[in-house]
């Protein structure tokens, strides 16, 4: 059977339309290198001791990358994890020589331009396809970029951005059955497209149609994801982008709340970098909405809101109960009324 993604391609076109990056000496880029990794270590303990969240398993040590590194270990994990799924919905369906070839070739084209686009915007990442318990990963290049455009003290805002990612690493290894439940819910999230009456071949057709109304109309709200999907793909979707919340909301409120004790400055750096993410051109704003970019970045303000409620309330002991099962997590209705999740799964008010 011909691959529906043709990776290599993939990751040849990644590389090629990635952006060159800020200029640095090859001193400077070496001590950009060991100082985010000295700052991992301690963003480490700060995440821990403010979290009251500890690693449980071993975890592999930080891995500093340029765009070209970060795209091609993403490749290497979505290929490892996706390829297997697609196969899947695909079924046993024989290939279809010439077409099926060229299929793979656009849709290996796409994927490369999109991840090209997002290694010059991730500034950290905790990469959880690759291998068990995850990878996290920084973007030396992009965390310069930013810090130079933001005009901000590169130390303070290279530790911001460690307790930002380092939260993230502390979620899947502090809670180990997370990642499972993830890839689940993406195996979830396939089945039911599999079980679907409207053939996926007619579903891509109206995300094309879809992509093409936001390129004519940049304020249009057509969303991709949402032609695409069928009505059983949205209730995993939901699930999905509920935990997603959770995670991103959680690693924002910690990288605020232990900053002020380490980053003294870390409220010039926050209404700058808000600006920053705010202040995209049209075209770029499209971009954003038609990758997801957008929804994450909702997903940043909604789930910081949600865990700040949640504390306020119960501490920080009562929000971690989220962690202690997949019936425990945040149902994405909750995130707009934090009391609800309070009387379901986040114990008795705090005192």
């Amino acid at each position: 059977m011909a691959q529906l993604v043709d990776w290599d391609l993939a990751a040849a076109m990644a590389r090629r339309m990635r952006g060159a990056g800020p200029r640095v000496s090859y001193e400077e880029a070496v001590a950009v290198v060991t100082q985010l990794r000295r700052l991992t270590d301690e963003a480490g303990e700060h995440v821990a001791n403010y979290t009251g969240l500890h690693p449980k398993v071993d975890y592999p040590p930080v891995r500093v990358v340029d765009r070209a590194a970060w795209a091609g270990i993403n490749i290497a994990g979505l290929r490892q994890v996706v390829t297997p799924l697609m196969d899947q919905l695909v079924g046993d369906r024989p290939d279809h020589g010439f077409s099926a070839s060229l299929g793979s070739r656009v849709t290996g084209l796409q994927a490369g331009t999109v991840l090209a686009y997002l290694s010059g915007k991730v500034l950290g990442q905790y990469e959880v396809f690759s291998g068990d318990p995850g990878q996290l990963l920084l973007v030396a290049p992009n965390i310069v970029e930013a810090e130079r455009k933001l005009q901000v003290n590169p130390r303070d805002f290279r530790l911001w951005v460690c307790l930002h990612e380092v939260t993230h690493r502390t979620q899947f290894t502090a809670v180990p059955w997370l990642r499972k439940h993830f890839l689940d819910e993406v195996q979830a999230f396939v089945d039911a497209s599999r079980a679907a009456e409207v053939p996926l071949a007619e579903r891509l057709r109206a995300g094309v149609s879809a992509l093409a109304d936001a390129a004519r109309n940049p304020d249009s709200r057509a969303s991709v994801l949402d032609v695409v999907q069928t009505p059983e793909q949205k209730a995993v979707l939901d699930r999905l982008t509920a935990l997603m919340t959770l995670l991103e909301g959680h690693a924002e409120f910690v990288m605020d709340g232990v900053g002020p004790d380490v980053v003294p400055n870390v409220a010039e750096i926050r209404a700058r970098f808000n600006r920053r993410r705010q202040a995209a051109n049209p075209v770029e704003k499209m971009v954003r909405r038609l990758l997801g970019v957008e929804i994450k970045l909702r997903q940043y303000a909604e789930g910081r809101t949600f865990v700040h409620a949640v504390v306020d309330r119960v501490g920080m002991d009562g929000f971690n109960r989220a962690y202690d099962s997949p019936q425990n997590l945040p149902r994405l209705e909750e995130f707009s009324d934090p009391d609800a999740w309070v009387s379901r799964a986040g114990g008795p008010v705090a005192a």
